[in-house]
């Protein structure tokens, strides 16, 4: 390439790559400073989820087992309140907020409030569980169900059975559910839908302990069709 070609190249003299220099080399501080700052982000993040969330996690998972005792005896009341300096679920999730234990917290306290009948608190505590436990999961919205369930609230009710048929997937809780989301739609007086999902056990879980009975429920939806 000749001298005169290399110094009438646009690409090298006016092109993009000219203008990118010059950019940089105008823009170079402000550059720079945009650079230290991302890598400063990313050092606090990591500072914060190593000495601040990960002593957390710590102290809020050693908090709770007393809490979770009383739940698995159904004492509701010391479960949600805590008792004798122990924190219930329901200190542990305002003082350990954006940890796993809170978020599991939110399971604990719905369903006690599901089992002292009061279903408000129960969905909205059950509805804020956001875990990766599927059989936590399915029985956060199953249990959501029968919250609606007793509030008479029935197309709530379907909604929430039938996401946690979607979610359990298995051959122990899915058959708990289908029949529970049948005799919402029983409820509902939408026969056929409730026939057709009894017999969804029948032919898809035939070894549960709800398939044993399942007969008398399809023959008294289908003699209301």
């Amino acid at each position: 390439m000749s001298k005169n070609q290399a110094t009438s190249n646009p690409i090298i003299t006016d092109g993009e790559f000219g203008k990118t220099g010059r950019f940089v080399r105008e823009n170079q501080k402000s550059l720079l400073f945009i650079a230290t700052a991302i890598v400063a982000m990313i050092l606090i993040y990591i500072a914060y989820q190593k000495l601040y969330l990960a002593p957390r996690e710590t102290e809020a998972a050693n908090q709770m087992h007393v809490a979770q005792d009383f739940w698995e005896k159904k004492d509701w009341d010391k479960a949600i309140k805590g008792d004798a300096g122990y924190p219930g679920f329901e200190k542990i999730l305002n003082e350990y907020s954006n940890t796993k234990s809170a978020n599991l917290a939110y399971y604990y306290l719905g369903v006690a409030y599901l089992n002292k009948g009061e279903y408000r608190k129960a969905i909205d505590n059950l509805t804020n569980y956001r875990g990766d436990d599927t059989m936590v999961a399915a029985e956060a919205l199953g249990s959501t169900g029968d919250a609606y369930v007793e509030l008479k609230d029935y197309d709530k009710a379907e909604t929430y059975f039938k996401k946690a048929v979607d979610k359990s997937k298995n051959k122990f809780l899915t058959p708990i559910y289908l029949k529970k989301l049948g005799l919402v739609y029983e409820a509902a007086n939408d026969n056929k839908s409730a026939s057709e999902t009894y017999k969804t056990i029948k032919t898809d879980y035939p070894e549960s302990a709800e398939a044993q009975t399942i007969d008398e429920y399809i023959a008294r939806a289908e003699a209301k069709l």
